[in-house]
């Protein structure tokens, strides 16, 4: 048997990811070199573009790793750790991420295979005072602001819980603020 008909096999003819059934092809996962279906994975033209160019996932499709990250194939376990963290700040990898176990050497080679980009340490939320932010932090309003698209101004000292850090933008939080989720930016909030 090939190693692609090893692939089909294992997987249901579906891709080991997310399950999709169209345009399927074996993915060695880094930096193995493919001489064992164990090294590999069966992919869909989705995964497989998100996962070679991470600045192009799109968090909404990645869901679907909240099953497969549950896989016995470490090559599986290894391509979702590697978009879990990837997608981290987004807030809700970072719960998928602290369940999934991997042994320490199916830890290190998902490690070996990221990207510099991936390992350097990304741009951190911070308040008015320098203080990091993290998703459910409790802030208070360091200034009125008016709010766009409502009739009312969020007023300093204003206590807004359970924010939520904007994946892309270090510079912005959302919030529920007169029961109203909205935009602050983090120069007007201390923790």
């Amino acid at each position: 048997m090939t190693n692609e008909e090893i692939l089909q096999q294992r997987s249901g003819s579906t891709c080991e990811l997310c399950k999709a059934t169209e345009t399927l092809t074996p993915y060695t996962v880094a930096p193995k070199s493919g001489d064992n279906a164990d090294e590999m994975t069966l992919l869909c033209d989705t995964c497989r573009t998100q996962i070679e160019d991470p600045s192009l996932a799109d968090e909404n499709h990645w869901r679907c790793l909240n099953d497969s990250m549950w896989s016995e194939v470490p090559a599986v376990k290894v391509l979702a750790w590697r978009m879990l963290d990837h997608l981290r700040p987004v807030g809700w990898p970072a719960e998928l991420i602290d369940m999934l176990y991997l042994d320490d050497e199916t830890l290190a080679w998902a490690k070996s295979g990221q990207s510099a980009a991936d390992q350097e340490p990304e741009q951190k939320h911070v308040d008015c005072n320098g203080v990091e932010l993290e998703n459910g932090d409790t802030i208070v309003l360091t200034k009125d602001l008016d709010v766009k698209g409502a009739s009312f101004a969020a007023k300093r000292g204003t206590a807004v819980r359970n924010i939520r850090l904007v994946f892309d933008n270090p510079e912005q939080i959302e919030g529920k603020v007169n029961g109203q989720q909205i935009v602050i930016l983090t120069k007007y909030v201390k923790k």
